[in-house]
């Protein structure tokens, strides 16, 4: 008789951050060194939104732990040619060859200086999706602090995968880098592409169908159902990129159909710039001796100032003011006398005028009545004048909100869209408030981790911002990043964010062909990539893949090969997500839904030991720091909370020694000491031993805090809406520089700096391109667009078959998406190959047919069309991003563009390759 064998069983608390809508808690069980399964981390339950679930890319994790295609020793290339069709003839090498080679680089890049003769980073880097690859990366980021000047220009899909435009207009007008609904109290949702059934994680599905079983309405506008539109009470089919219309038209509805009673007019007057006078030149009317924008008082029938403390402002009608200034581009002033004046609400409603439901019905494809009953709707659900008890507090209650998705939020039209939708919440008060619509984090100001700490006052009673400088003298003539994102796009500031969000395909466009105008960008020295694929993820992937061959010198962390890590030449395998250790931060408001009634911190910790031979992050980058003579400045990052938080902080000092290196364990368990004494005032110091053993440490975040009303309330501020009179001034000044540099092909980017947007031809942009790509619009008559999916949105799961596996239970994963009406007028059958071509090239898949999409558009999902990730290159799935157009044509004014491309559709012959 055998003996029993004794199995080790050990369940390891860690968290997944694969995409955006992370942390997400969860554990791993692991039996005799080996992990085996990933499980819910119910030490969650009340504490994680999901109550300790995460999604489904959590338990691909153990299959990408012992995915057999990884890279687990270091590699260098031996053959110097670059490009798709060349054999890097990569050869295994040890760490401390790779580390000084590397180290050795960087040393030469130091000794010639940080910038070379155009003035640009002579280091580049690039991340993944969203700052996930921030929650892996370990103490890299103090590392890239002690460096100095680094080019992050090069985006890996930023401005086309991201929701761009939110990003900076939700920063400027409300502090919020991602926007969504208060689900917890709402009752009424407009989605326009918001796919949060999919991309909002386990935190977001959990609270939507917790609202649904309490009886929310969500109404999901968007060309394709989607798993949210199935999941949503009402679908309309809008033509892509014909959103903003259909928000006009329901700003319409509200401003000349309802009653005015309708609106929260109390909020207009307070806490808005609808009462601010607009003078004759678009520009506010101020007072001449204070230089304050003038409000008309109907108690005194006068203009005064907007701060005046008894005033009643007037929202509406027609005035004639004395004596007034205006502020005019490049510190100029107007002086005005009897100037006709109208209060900036007024300027909206006439502004909104002619955008009926009827007009919108035509651009749209959508019936005059569902936009109607859509626009009364939400002013029905919009309980103006009720109010909710929060946490002791009495606060307004607006249970109403419009999101937006990233197709909606990118590229033209994305302007409008983010303006209408958040004057759609200002006109019923339902904006940063219970039920409405909040802001959930911010990146482009500080501090990071408290967007409230981030609201200081401004000019004009209005917030601060901090935008790029476009007066005569100030204006950065020369771009510090190759994206020129200090140039072009004032809104978007300069911080540690902001490069990432410049127009980042400009980077790589430019490394090709600039305008004549344009000094071409060398390329950088150094280019390190990390958890990052822009030759799959990214537009135009073939020219992309061409540009990135043009990079002397690239380090790349690698999983396993992929087409961006082809054209490396040192290749570091880093421990993955179950293999290594990392505090970071849980809960208060992050991305998506992430609105939590507890803050802290949660550990990754190693649940196995590493594969072959990958290391942790932390000791790479801590022996780089050491061979590069960074060491020092490195350790001083750390102390000074590059890892996390200050190590040293008032009552407390965990600060490392600076003039030595210091081994991983060390390194977090200084960071989680310091990090639980800042978060409780020092009364509680929790070492790595136990954060291991527990896996998070939170204490209570007070509801209140989800929203911003209350610190605007106490600042006595106003948000920037309707009237955009300051980017208005902004835009005029960055048409004088560009002109006056001889630039003119940002003009038309420039034409959407306006005080209240308006409708042009969004769609018909598109068209335009591939007329001026020498091509008949005829010939390409269908809208190609894609869409996200569980399994792989936001993260780097395309090699990893148990995603496969659960994502075939998915309509059309892999799949061309075509409406079943138009595929049989092609000849097309369910599951027959399919070519979809554009201006761009070509990509094959087989067809999905169904009826939930409109007939004149297709739909490719996810990123796909991998030529070297192993498993994902024999799937031979289609990808939008080999055929969407990468185009300054397409390119809006915060530097953006969509996921969106004419194309047309042929059935593949027999024998045709696949």
């Amino acid at each position: 008789m055998l003996d029993k064998v004794s199995v080790q069983r050990k369940s390891v608390p860690t968290y997944c951050y694969n995409c955006v809508a992370g942390p997400d808690l969860m554990c791993v069980t692991v039996e005799d060194g080996v992990a085996v399964s990933v499980s819910p981390n119910h030490a969650g339950v009340g504490i994680h939104p999901a109550d300790g679930r995460p999604c489904v890319k959590a338990y691909g994790l153990v299959q990408k732990t012992y995915n057999p295609n990884r890279v687990l020793t270091p590699m260098k290339r031996t053959n110097p040619k670059k490009g798709r069709h060349e054999d890097p003839g990569f050869v295994a090498i040890s760490w401390d060859e790779a580390l000084d080679m590397v180290a050795a680089k960087l040393r030469s890049l130091r000794e010639a200086g940080l910038l070379n003769a155009q003035g640009m980073p002579r280091l580049a880097a690039t991340f993944g999706h969203g700052g996930t690859p921030a929650n892996y990366m370990g103490t890299l980021p103090a590392l890239l602090a002690a460096w100095g000047p680094i080019d992050f220009s090069f985006g890996s899909g930023q401005g086309v995968k991201c929701v761009h435009s939110e990003h900076l207009y939700g920063e400027y007008w409300h502090r919020a880098f991602t926007v969504c609904a208060d689900t917890v109290h709402t009752n009424f949702i407009v989605s326009f592409g918001t796919n949060v059934e999919v991309s909002g994680g386990p935190c977001a599905v959990r609270r939507h169908a917790d609202a649904r079983v309490r009886g929310i309405k969500r109404v999901q506008v968007e060309p394709h159902l989607s798993p949210t539109g199935a999941c949503s009470a009402q679908w309309v089919p809008i033509r892509p990129k014909t959103d903003p219309a259909f928000m006009f038209a329901m700003l319409n509805v509200m401003l000349h159909e309802a009653p005015r009673a309708a609106l929260d007019l109390d909020f207009l007057r307070s806490r808005t710039a609808s009462p601010y006078l607009v003078g004759p030149d678009g520009y506010y009317l101020r007072d001449p001796d204070t230089a304050k924008p003038l409000i008309w008082d109907t108690l005194s029938g006068g203009p005064v100032p907007f701060d005046h403390a008894s005033a009643v402002p007037a929202l509406e009608g027609s005035f004639t003011v004395t004596r007034a200034i205006s502020q005019l581009p490049d510190g100029e002033t107007a002086t005005h006398d009897s100037a006709p004046a109208r209060p900036s609400f007024a300027v909206l409603v006439d502004a909104m005028a002619p955008y009926t439901p009827d007009w919108a019905a035509q651009v749209c494809d959508v019936p005059a009545a569902t936009i109607r009953g859509v626009a009364l709707e939400y002013l029905e659900n919009a309980c103006v004048g009720q109010t909710i008890e929060v946490d002791g507090k009495t606060l307004p209650f607006r249970p109403v909100a419009v999101t937006l998705g990233k197709t909606v939020n990118n590229g033209w039209g994305a302007y409008e869209c983010c303006w209408a939708r958040t004057v759609l919440a200002t006109l019923v008060g339902a904006l940063e408030v219970p039920g409405g619509t909040l802001g959930t984090t911010v990146r482009l100001n500080r501090p990071f981790e408290n967007r409230l700490k981030s609201v200081k006052p401004g000019v004009d009673g209005f917030m601060n911002a901090q935008m790029n400088s476009t007066t005569k003298g100030k204006w950065a003539d020369k771009p510090k990043g190759r994206n020129a994102h200090t140039t072009l796009i004032p809104i978007v500031g300069d911080s540690s964010w902001a490069q990432a969000l410049g127009p980042t395909h400009l980077a790589w466009m430019f490394l090709k062909e600039a305008p004549g105008e344009w000094e071409a960008p060398e390329p950088p020295d150094v280019w390190i990539a990390y958890r990052t694929n822009p030759a799959v993820s990214f537009w135009d992937t073939s020219q992309l893949t061409d540009n990135m061959a043009k990079m002397p010198f690239v380090v790349a962390f690698a999983y396993t090969m992929d087409e961006t890590n082809h054209m490396a030449d040192v290749l570091l395998p880093e421990a993955t997500d179950l293999e290594s250790t990392q505090l970071i931060r849980a809960g208060g408001t992050k991305f998506v839904e992430q609105h939590w009634a507890h803050h802290g911190f949660v550990l990754r910790q190693p649940a196995v030991e590493p594969m072959g031979e990958s290391r942790d992050f932390t000791w790479i980058t801590t022996e780089l720091a050491r061979r590069t003579g960074l060491l020092e400045g490195y350790n001083k990052a750390i102390n000074r909370g590059a890892a996390l938080v200050p190590l040293k902080g008032e009552g407390f000092d965990f600060s490392l020694a600076e003039d030595q290196a210091h081994g991983v364990d060390e390194i977090w368990d200084a960071v989680c000491k310091a990090a639980t004494a800042s978060l409780t005032g020092g009364s509680e110091v929790k070492d790595l031993d136990w954060m291991k053993e527990n896996g998070f440490f939170v204490v209570p975040f007070t509801r209140d805090d989800w929203y911003l009303h209350p610190t605007m309330v106490e600042q006595n501020l106003r948000y920037e809406l309707p009237y955009q009179e300051r980017l208005m001034r902004v835009g005029e000044e960055l048409g004088r520089r560009l002109h006056e540099a001889g630039i003119y092909w940002w003009d038309e980017q420039l034409e959407e700096y306006q005080g209240i947007p308006h409708w042009h031809d969004v769609p018909g942009r598109w068209v335009k391109a591939v007329e001026k790509a020498g091509a008949d619009p005829a010939d390409f008559p269908f809208w190609g667009i894609t869409t996200k999916t569980m399994p792989y949105t936001t993260g780097n799961n395309a090699g990893i078959p148990l995603m496969n596996e659960v994502a075939g239970n998915l309509r059309g994963h892999g799949s061309v998406i075509i409406n079943a009406s138009s595929a049989r007028k092609l000849g097309i059958q369910d599951g027959d190959r399919v070519e979809v071509s554009s201006v761009v090239g070509s990509t094959r898949g087989k067809a999905a047919l169904v009826q939930g999409c409109r007939p004149d558009t297709i739909v490719i999902p996810g990123q796909f069309q991998h030529w070297k990730t192993p498993f994902a290159k024999d799937l031979a799935f289609p990808s939008l991003n080999a055929i969407s157009q990468m185009s300054l044509d397409l390119t809006d004014a915060t530097g953006s563009g969509a996921d969106v491309v004419r194309v047309a559709v042929r059935k593949l012959d027999v024998g045709e390759e696949p």
